[in-house]
Protein backbone atom coordinates (compact mmCIF):
# COMPACT_ATOMS: atom_id res chain seq x y z
CA UNK A 1 0.00 0.00 0.00
CA UNK A 2 1.51 2.55 -1.48
CA UNK A 3 0.60 6.16 0.21
CA UNK A 4 3.54 8.28 -0.20
CA UNK A 5 3.54 7.82 -3.86
CA UNK A 6 4.54 11.00 -5.68
CA UNK A 7 3.01 12.79 -8.68
CA UNK A 8 5.46 13.15 -11.65
CA UNK A 9 6.85 17.37 -11.82
CA UNK A 10 4.48 17.27 -15.02
CA UNK A 11 1.62 15.14 -15.29
CA UNK A 12 -0.47 14.40 -18.71
CA UNK A 13 -4.30 15.49 -18.37
CA UNK A 14 -6.57 12.89 -19.21
CA UNK A 15 -8.75 13.51 -22.16
CA UNK A 16 -12.09 14.26 -20.12
CA UNK A 17 -9.60 16.44 -17.42
CA UNK A 18 -10.35 20.29 -16.64
CA UNK A 19 -8.65 22.75 -18.38
CA UNK A 20 -8.35 26.41 -17.72
CA UNK A 21 -7.63 29.41 -19.46
CA UNK A 22 -5.12 31.68 -19.53
CA UNK A 23 -5.78 35.17 -18.90
CA UNK A 24 -4.61 37.29 -15.47
CA UNK A 25 -1.19 38.90 -15.74
CA UNK A 26 0.46 40.62 -12.47
CA UNK A 27 -1.48 43.69 -11.93
CA UNK A 28 -4.40 41.01 -11.75
CA UNK A 29 -2.99 39.00 -9.19
CA UNK A 30 -1.24 41.86 -6.92
CA UNK A 31 -5.22 42.82 -7.16
CA UNK A 32 -6.39 39.85 -5.94
CA UNK A 33 -3.78 39.72 -2.92
CA UNK A 34 -4.65 43.20 -2.12
CA UNK A 35 -8.28 41.97 -2.21
CA UNK A 36 -8.12 39.15 -0.37
CA UNK A 37 -5.89 40.47 2.50
CA UNK A 38 -7.18 43.59 3.12
CA UNK A 39 -10.87 43.17 5.07
CA UNK A 40 -11.78 41.49 8.07
CA UNK A 41 -8.31 41.93 9.38
CA UNK A 42 -8.29 45.63 9.24
CA UNK A 43 -11.93 46.58 9.24
CA UNK A 44 -12.95 44.19 12.81
CA UNK A 45 -9.88 42.14 14.13
CA UNK A 46 -7.50 45.16 15.29
CA UNK A 47 -9.91 46.54 18.00
CA UNK A 48 -10.18 42.71 19.65
CA UNK A 49 -6.59 42.19 19.43
CA UNK A 50 -5.62 45.62 21.10
CA UNK A 51 -7.92 45.60 23.60
CA UNK A 52 -7.58 41.74 24.89
CA UNK A 53 -4.29 40.70 23.68
CA UNK A 54 -1.86 43.41 22.79
CA UNK A 55 -2.29 46.84 23.01
CA UNK A 56 -0.62 49.24 21.39
CA UNK A 57 2.04 46.89 20.72
CA UNK A 58 -0.38 45.36 17.88
CA UNK A 59 1.79 47.27 15.37
CA UNK A 60 4.92 44.29 16.86
CA UNK A 61 1.88 41.83 16.39
CA UNK A 62 1.22 42.80 12.92
CA UNK A 63 5.15 42.95 12.11
CA UNK A 64 5.67 39.29 14.12
CA UNK A 65 2.45 37.58 11.89
CA UNK A 66 3.80 40.01 8.62
CA UNK A 67 7.45 38.51 9.19
CA UNK A 68 6.25 35.05 9.00
CA UNK A 69 3.92 35.54 6.59
CA UNK A 70 6.67 37.23 4.48
CA UNK A 71 9.39 34.45 4.52
CA UNK A 72 6.42 32.03 3.71
CA UNK A 73 5.41 33.94 0.64
CA UNK A 74 9.42 33.18 -0.51
CA UNK A 75 8.59 29.68 -0.49
CA UNK A 76 5.21 30.12 -2.23
CA UNK A 77 6.31 32.06 -4.87
CA UNK A 78 9.39 29.61 -5.41
CA UNK A 79 6.51 26.45 -5.69
CA UNK A 80 4.28 28.74 -7.77
CA UNK A 81 6.84 29.81 -10.26
CA UNK A 82 8.32 26.00 -10.89
CA UNK A 83 5.07 24.31 -10.17
CA UNK A 84 2.14 26.35 -12.13
CA UNK A 85 -0.74 24.50 -11.66
CA UNK A 86 -4.22 24.93 -9.49
CA UNK A 87 -3.88 23.14 -5.85
CA UNK A 88 -1.62 25.62 -4.17
CA UNK A 89 0.14 24.10 -1.57
CA UNK A 90 -1.92 20.53 -2.07
CA UNK A 91 0.12 20.45 -5.82
CA UNK A 92 3.37 21.22 -4.59
CA UNK A 93 2.84 19.00 -1.54
CA UNK A 94 1.99 16.20 -3.88
CA UNK A 95 5.15 16.26 -6.07
CA UNK A 96 7.48 17.06 -2.77
CA UNK A 97 6.16 14.61 -0.13
CA UNK A 98 3.59 12.19 -1.94
CA UNK A 99 -0.12 11.78 -1.81
CA UNK A 100 -0.85 10.98 1.51
CA UNK A 101 0.36 14.36 3.13
CA UNK A 102 -0.60 16.34 -0.16
CA UNK A 103 -4.67 14.71 0.90
CA UNK A 104 -4.69 15.86 4.62
CA UNK A 105 -2.80 19.56 3.09
CA UNK A 106 -5.55 19.71 0.76
CA UNK A 107 -8.34 18.53 3.39
CA UNK A 108 -6.99 21.71 5.72
CA UNK A 109 -6.87 23.88 2.69
CA UNK A 110 -10.85 23.03 2.23
CA UNK A 111 -11.03 23.89 6.15
CA UNK A 112 -8.91 27.10 5.93
CA UNK A 113 -10.97 28.57 3.10
CA UNK A 114 -14.41 27.44 4.03
CA UNK A 115 -14.71 28.49 7.39
CA UNK A 116 -12.77 31.84 6.72
CA UNK A 117 -15.24 32.41 3.79
CA UNK A 118 -17.99 31.56 5.98
CA UNK A 119 -16.99 34.10 9.22
CA UNK A 120 -16.03 36.59 6.60
CA UNK A 121 -19.62 36.44 5.37
CA UNK A 122 -20.82 37.11 8.92
CA UNK A 123 -18.68 39.96 9.19
CA UNK A 124 -19.70 41.45 6.13
CA UNK A 125 -23.59 40.85 7.11
CA UNK A 126 -23.01 42.70 10.18
CA UNK A 127 -21.52 46.09 8.35
CA UNK A 128 -23.84 45.57 5.79
CA UNK A 129 -27.38 45.46 8.43
CA UNK A 130 -25.49 48.69 10.35
CA UNK A 131 -25.46 50.30 6.63
CA UNK A 132 -29.08 49.39 6.50
CA UNK A 133 -29.64 50.72 9.88
CA UNK A 134 -28.76 54.17 9.17
CA UNK A 135 -31.30 54.46 5.97
CA UNK A 136 -33.54 53.47 8.80
CA UNK A 137 -33.99 49.89 6.93
CA UNK A 138 -34.15 47.31 9.68
CA UNK A 139 -34.23 43.46 9.11
CA UNK A 140 -36.95 41.09 10.86
CA UNK A 141 -34.77 39.42 13.36
CA UNK A 142 -35.41 36.37 12.39
CA UNK A 143 -33.48 37.00 8.93
CA UNK A 144 -30.44 38.82 10.54
CA UNK A 145 -28.41 36.24 12.24
CA UNK A 146 -27.55 32.18 12.40
CA UNK A 147 -29.46 30.34 14.35
CA UNK A 148 -29.72 31.34 17.78
CA UNK A 149 -33.04 30.76 20.82
CA UNK A 150 -32.19 33.25 22.73
CA UNK A 151 -31.99 35.90 20.49
CA UNK A 152 -35.19 35.13 18.06
CA UNK A 153 -32.52 34.70 14.84
CA UNK A 154 -32.96 32.02 12.27
CA UNK A 155 -31.13 32.37 9.31
CA UNK A 156 -28.11 35.47 8.24
CA UNK A 157 -29.94 36.18 5.09
CA UNK A 158 -28.09 39.01 4.01
CA UNK A 159 -24.72 36.82 4.19
CA UNK A 160 -26.40 33.90 2.41
CA UNK A 161 -27.52 36.30 -0.57
CA UNK A 162 -23.50 37.63 -0.85
CA UNK A 163 -22.09 34.11 -0.93
CA UNK A 164 -24.51 33.19 -3.50
CA UNK A 165 -23.76 36.30 -5.62
CA UNK A 166 -20.37 35.76 -5.26
CA UNK A 167 -20.99 32.14 -6.82
CA UNK A 168 -22.80 33.34 -9.17
CA UNK A 169 -19.71 36.11 -10.37
CA UNK A 170 -16.91 33.42 -10.33
CA UNK A 171 -19.07 30.90 -12.40
CA UNK A 172 -18.97 33.97 -15.29
CA UNK A 173 -15.77 33.96 -15.97
CA UNK A 174 -12.08 34.33 -14.46
CA UNK A 175 -11.70 37.71 -15.88
CA UNK A 176 -14.81 39.11 -14.98
CA UNK A 177 -14.03 38.33 -11.42
CA UNK A 178 -10.35 40.17 -11.61
CA UNK A 179 -12.26 42.96 -12.97
CA UNK A 180 -14.80 43.08 -10.40
CA UNK A 181 -12.35 42.52 -7.77
CA UNK A 182 -10.04 45.67 -9.03
CA UNK A 183 -12.90 48.42 -8.57
CA UNK A 184 -13.53 46.74 -4.94
CA UNK A 185 -9.75 47.15 -4.23
CA UNK A 186 -9.59 50.44 -5.47
CA UNK A 187 -12.65 51.43 -3.43
CA UNK A 188 -10.88 49.98 -0.39
CA UNK A 189 -7.68 50.94 -0.62
CA UNK A 190 -9.20 54.56 -0.72
CA UNK A 191 -11.62 54.43 2.60
CA UNK A 192 -8.32 52.85 4.01
CA UNK A 193 -6.09 55.98 3.00
CA UNK A 194 -8.99 58.21 4.54
CA UNK A 195 -9.01 56.70 7.49
CA UNK A 196 -5.24 56.96 8.38
CA UNK A 197 -5.06 60.68 6.52
CA UNK A 198 -8.14 61.73 8.60
CA UNK A 199 -6.64 60.18 11.51
CA UNK A 200 -3.51 60.63 11.92
CA UNK A 201 -4.36 64.71 12.87
CA UNK A 202 -6.05 63.25 16.20
CA UNK A 203 -3.44 60.79 17.24
CA UNK A 204 -2.67 61.54 21.43
CA UNK A 205 1.02 59.96 21.93
CA UNK A 206 0.16 59.25 25.48
CA UNK A 207 -2.65 56.71 24.32
CA UNK A 208 0.69 54.59 22.97
CA UNK A 209 1.68 54.33 27.12
CA UNK A 210 2.60 51.74 28.40
CA UNK A 211 2.88 50.23 24.54
CA UNK A 212 3.36 46.77 26.00
CA UNK A 213 0.58 46.29 28.49
CA UNK A 214 0.56 42.39 28.16
CA UNK A 215 4.52 42.06 27.73
CA UNK A 216 5.99 40.57 24.91
CA UNK A 217 3.86 37.24 25.38
CA UNK A 218 0.37 39.62 24.67
CA UNK A 219 2.28 40.82 21.08
CA UNK A 220 2.70 37.13 20.31
CA UNK A 221 -0.73 36.50 21.05
CA UNK A 222 -1.60 39.20 19.36
CA UNK A 223 0.27 38.21 16.12
CA UNK A 224 -1.42 34.68 16.10
CA UNK A 225 -4.69 36.39 16.38
CA UNK A 226 -4.25 38.90 13.88
CA UNK A 227 -2.37 36.34 11.29
CA UNK A 228 -6.38 35.76 9.96
CA UNK A 229 -5.48 39.31 8.51
CA UNK A 230 -3.02 38.04 6.33
CA UNK A 231 -5.10 35.18 5.09
CA UNK A 232 -5.56 35.12 1.33
CA UNK A 233 -2.30 35.86 0.03
CA UNK A 234 -1.61 31.87 -0.91
CA UNK A 235 -4.94 31.55 -2.68
CA UNK A 236 -2.97 33.45 -5.37
CA UNK A 237 -0.95 30.23 -6.37
CA UNK A 238 -4.75 28.18 -6.82
CA UNK A 239 -4.67 30.37 -9.81
CA UNK A 240 -2.05 29.34 -11.41
CA UNK A 241 -2.86 27.99 -14.48
CA UNK A 242 -5.00 31.12 -14.95
CA UNK A 243 -1.89 33.07 -15.25
CA UNK A 244 -0.20 34.16 -18.68
CA UNK A 245 3.27 33.96 -17.24
CA UNK A 246 2.76 32.00 -14.57
CA UNK A 247 6.87 31.90 -13.27
CA UNK A 248 7.12 35.50 -14.02
CA UNK A 249 3.46 36.95 -12.78
CA UNK A 250 2.87 34.39 -9.64
CA UNK A 251 6.21 35.85 -7.36
CA UNK A 252 5.28 39.71 -8.11
CA UNK A 253 1.41 39.12 -7.38
CA UNK A 254 2.44 37.52 -4.30
CA UNK A 255 5.36 39.23 -2.63
CA UNK A 256 3.89 42.72 -4.09
CA UNK A 257 0.29 41.73 -2.25
CA UNK A 258 1.97 41.30 0.64
CA UNK A 259 4.37 44.09 1.15
CA UNK A 260 1.46 46.77 0.26
CA UNK A 261 -1.27 45.14 2.88
CA UNK A 262 1.88 44.85 5.86
CA UNK A 263 2.78 48.39 5.60
CA UNK A 264 -0.87 49.56 5.25
CA UNK A 265 -1.55 47.32 8.48
CA UNK A 266 1.41 48.60 10.68
CA UNK A 267 0.01 52.44 10.01
CA UNK A 268 -3.20 51.54 10.48
CA UNK A 269 -2.82 49.78 14.05
CA UNK A 270 -0.55 52.68 14.77
CA UNK A 271 -3.21 55.33 14.23
CA UNK A 272 -5.81 53.37 15.68
CA UNK A 273 -4.23 53.02 19.09
CA UNK A 274 -3.04 56.89 18.90
CA UNK A 275 -6.57 57.97 18.50
CA UNK A 276 -8.65 55.80 21.43
CA UNK A 277 -7.40 53.90 24.40
CA UNK A 278 -6.31 50.68 23.42
CA UNK A 279 -8.57 49.62 26.52
CA UNK A 280 -11.80 50.87 24.22
CA UNK A 281 -10.91 49.41 21.23
CA UNK A 282 -13.11 45.72 22.35
CA UNK A 283 -16.10 46.50 19.41
CA UNK A 284 -16.64 45.05 15.93
CA UNK A 285 -16.17 47.97 14.10
CA UNK A 286 -12.99 49.37 15.02
CA UNK A 287 -11.96 51.73 12.81
CA UNK A 288 -15.56 53.73 12.12
CA UNK A 289 -15.48 53.79 15.88
CA UNK A 290 -12.16 55.71 16.22
CA UNK A 291 -13.69 58.00 13.82
CA UNK A 292 -16.88 57.99 15.67
CA UNK A 293 -14.70 58.67 19.11
CA UNK A 294 -13.22 61.70 17.34
CA UNK A 295 -16.62 63.28 16.01
CA UNK A 296 -15.82 62.48 12.53
CA UNK A 297 -19.10 60.52 12.17
CA UNK A 298 -19.50 61.41 7.73
CA UNK A 299 -16.26 59.30 7.39
CA UNK A 300 -16.83 56.76 9.70
CA UNK A 301 -20.03 56.46 7.56
CA UNK A 302 -18.07 56.08 4.46
CA UNK A 303 -15.32 53.51 6.59
CA UNK A 304 -18.36 51.22 6.28
CA UNK A 305 -18.40 51.64 2.89
CA UNK A 306 -14.84 50.86 2.70
CA UNK A 307 -15.63 47.98 5.32
CA UNK A 308 -17.89 46.00 2.96
CA UNK A 309 -16.45 46.39 -0.43
CA UNK A 310 -12.94 45.52 1.45
CA UNK A 311 -14.91 41.92 2.54
CA UNK A 312 -16.58 41.46 -0.56
CA UNK A 313 -13.22 41.23 -2.12
CA UNK A 314 -11.72 38.78 0.17
CA UNK A 315 -15.01 36.65 -0.33
CA UNK A 316 -14.17 36.46 -3.86
CA UNK A 317 -10.91 35.34 -3.47
CA UNK A 318 -11.50 32.93 -0.56
CA UNK A 319 -14.36 31.24 -2.50
CA UNK A 320 -12.15 31.06 -5.88
CA UNK A 321 -9.25 29.57 -4.14
CA UNK A 322 -11.69 27.33 -2.39
CA UNK A 323 -13.22 26.46 -6.03
CA UNK A 324 -9.60 26.10 -7.75
CA UNK A 325 -8.59 23.45 -4.80
CA UNK A 326 -11.46 21.15 -5.33
CA UNK A 327 -11.21 21.32 -8.80
CA UNK A 328 -7.15 20.20 -8.15
CA UNK A 329 -8.44 17.30 -5.84
CA UNK A 330 -10.95 16.17 -7.71
CA UNK A 331 -9.05 16.06 -11.24
CA UNK A 332 -6.22 13.80 -9.21
CA UNK A 333 -9.30 11.01 -8.41
CA UNK A 334 -9.03 11.71 -4.72
CA UNK A 335 -12.54 13.58 -4.86
CA UNK A 336 -15.21 13.07 -7.34
CA UNK A 337 -14.34 13.69 -10.82
CA UNK A 338 -17.37 15.79 -11.08
CA UNK A 339 -16.23 18.85 -9.52
CA UNK A 340 -13.49 18.88 -12.07
CA UNK A 341 -15.51 19.81 -14.81
CA UNK A 342 -15.48 22.72 -16.66
CA UNK A 343 -17.77 24.90 -18.91
CA UNK A 344 -17.29 24.86 -22.52
CA UNK A 345 -18.73 28.44 -22.42
CA UNK A 346 -16.84 30.34 -19.56
CA UNK A 347 -13.98 27.79 -18.64
CA UNK A 348 -14.57 27.91 -15.04
CA UNK A 349 -15.21 24.53 -12.61
CA UNK A 350 -19.50 25.70 -12.78
CA UNK A 351 -19.94 22.98 -11.17
CA UNK A 352 -17.35 22.84 -8.03
CA UNK A 353 -18.12 26.67 -7.63
CA UNK A 354 -21.76 26.06 -7.09
CA UNK A 355 -20.81 23.14 -4.49
CA UNK A 356 -18.36 25.34 -2.54
CA UNK A 357 -20.67 28.50 -2.50
CA UNK A 358 -23.98 26.01 -1.71
CA UNK A 359 -22.21 24.40 1.85
CA UNK A 360 -20.61 28.25 2.82
CA UNK A 361 -24.17 29.22 2.29
CA UNK A 362 -25.65 27.19 4.56
CA UNK A 363 -22.72 27.14 6.86
CA UNK A 364 -22.84 30.77 7.60
CA UNK A 365 -26.65 31.19 7.33
CA UNK A 366 -27.51 28.61 10.03
CA UNK A 367 -24.29 27.94 11.84
CA UNK A 368 -22.62 30.69 14.74
CA UNK A 369 -19.38 30.60 13.39
CA UNK A 370 -17.86 33.21 16.59
CA UNK A 371 -15.09 30.73 17.45
CA UNK A 372 -14.21 29.37 14.32
CA UNK A 373 -12.01 31.89 13.09
CA UNK A 374 -8.67 30.39 14.82
CA UNK A 375 -9.54 27.19 13.04
CA UNK A 376 -8.73 29.09 10.29
CA UNK A 377 -5.02 30.58 11.18
CA UNK A 378 -4.10 27.39 12.28
CA UNK A 379 -4.46 25.33 8.81
CA UNK A 380 -3.39 28.22 7.00
CA UNK A 381 -0.05 28.16 9.15
CA UNK A 382 0.14 24.37 8.72
CA UNK A 383 -0.20 24.62 5.13
CA UNK A 384 2.61 27.56 5.13
CA UNK A 385 5.01 25.18 7.32
CA UNK A 386 4.63 22.04 4.64
CA UNK A 387 5.38 24.30 1.66
CA UNK A 388 8.23 25.98 3.56
CA UNK A 389 10.09 22.55 4.20
CA UNK A 390 8.54 21.28 0.81
CA UNK A 391 11.11 23.76 -0.63
CA UNK A 392 13.99 21.98 0.88
CA UNK A 393 12.65 18.32 -0.18
CA UNK A 394 12.20 20.12 -3.76
CA UNK A 395 15.73 21.41 -3.96
CA UNK A 396 17.30 18.11 -3.55
CA UNK A 397 15.44 15.88 -5.14
CA UNK A 398 15.17 17.95 -8.28
CA UNK A 399 17.93 20.02 -7.94
CA UNK A 400 18.55 20.98 -12.01
CA UNK A 401 14.68 22.16 -12.21
CA UNK A 402 14.31 25.39 -13.89
CA UNK A 403 13.06 27.53 -11.31
CA UNK A 404 10.96 31.33 -12.45
CA UNK A 405 11.98 32.65 -8.54
CA UNK A 406 14.40 30.69 -6.26
CA UNK A 407 13.91 31.45 -2.17
CA UNK A 408 17.68 33.22 -1.26
CA UNK A 409 19.51 31.24 1.42
CA UNK A 410 18.47 27.99 1.79
CA UNK A 411 17.98 25.98 3.81
CA UNK A 412 17.98 28.09 6.86
CA UNK A 413 15.14 30.84 5.26
CA UNK A 414 12.41 28.01 4.75
CA UNK A 415 13.43 26.40 7.99
CA UNK A 416 13.07 29.88 9.62
CA UNK A 417 10.02 30.45 8.16
CA UNK A 418 9.18 26.77 9.34
CA UNK A 419 9.76 27.67 12.79
CA UNK A 420 8.04 30.97 12.66
CA UNK A 421 4.93 29.16 11.83
CA UNK A 422 4.91 26.75 14.48
CA UNK A 423 5.73 28.89 17.16
CA UNK A 424 2.73 31.14 16.28
CA UNK A 425 0.41 27.35 16.16
CA UNK A 426 2.04 26.61 19.36
CA UNK A 427 0.33 29.81 20.89
CA UNK A 428 -3.01 29.02 19.67
CA UNK A 429 -5.65 27.60 21.92
CA UNK A 430 -6.03 24.35 23.08
CA UNK A 431 -9.71 24.45 21.57
CA UNK A 432 -8.70 25.28 18.32
CA UNK A 433 -5.88 22.64 18.17
CA UNK A 434 -8.82 20.08 19.65
CA UNK A 435 -10.96 20.25 15.96
CA UNK A 436 -7.83 21.28 13.83
CA UNK A 437 -7.15 17.31 14.82
CA UNK A 438 -10.87 16.29 15.09
CA UNK A 439 -10.93 17.74 11.33
CA UNK A 440 -8.12 15.97 9.96
CA UNK A 441 -8.98 12.61 11.63
CA UNK A 442 -11.92 12.81 9.36
CA UNK A 443 -9.81 14.04 6.53
CA UNK A 444 -8.04 10.55 6.67
CA UNK A 445 -11.23 8.79 6.87
CA UNK A 446 -12.72 9.98 4.08
CA UNK A 447 -9.21 9.32 2.04
CA UNK A 448 -9.34 5.54 3.19
CA UNK A 449 -12.85 5.21 2.27
CA UNK A 450 -12.78 6.70 -1.17
CA UNK A 451 -9.62 9.12 -2.52
CA UNK A 452 -7.14 6.11 -2.18
CA UNK A 453 -8.68 3.65 -4.21
CA UNK A 454 -10.05 5.73 -6.70
CA UNK A 455 -6.74 8.04 -7.08
CA UNK A 456 -5.42 8.70 -10.77
CA UNK A 457 -1.84 7.30 -9.46
CA UNK A 458 -3.71 4.44 -8.10
CA UNK A 459 -4.92 3.45 -11.76
CA UNK A 460 -1.63 3.68 -13.27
Amino acid sequence: MDLFRKKPLVAPLSDNAGKLSKTLGALDLTTLGVGAIIGTGIFVMTGVAAAQHAGPGLVLSFVLAGFACVLSALCYSEFASTLPVSGSAYAYSYVAFGELLAWILGWDLVLEYGVAAAAVSSGWSGYFQGLLDGFGVHLPTALSGAYNADKGTFINLPAVIIILLISYLLTRGVKETARFNAIMVVIKLSVVLLFIFTGVFYVKPENWTPFLPFGFQGVVNGAATVFFAYIGFDALSTAAEEVKRPQRDLPIGIISSLAICTVLYITVSLVLTGIVPYQSLNVSDPVSFALRFVNQNTIAGLISVGAIAGMTTVLLVLLFGQTRLLFAISRDGLLPEVLSKVSAKTHTPVRSTWVVGGIIAVLTGFVPLDRLANLTSIGTLFAFLVVSLGVIVLRRTHPDLKRGFRVPWVPFIPLLSAAACGYLMYNLGRETWIGFILWLIIGLLVYWLYGYKHSKLNRK
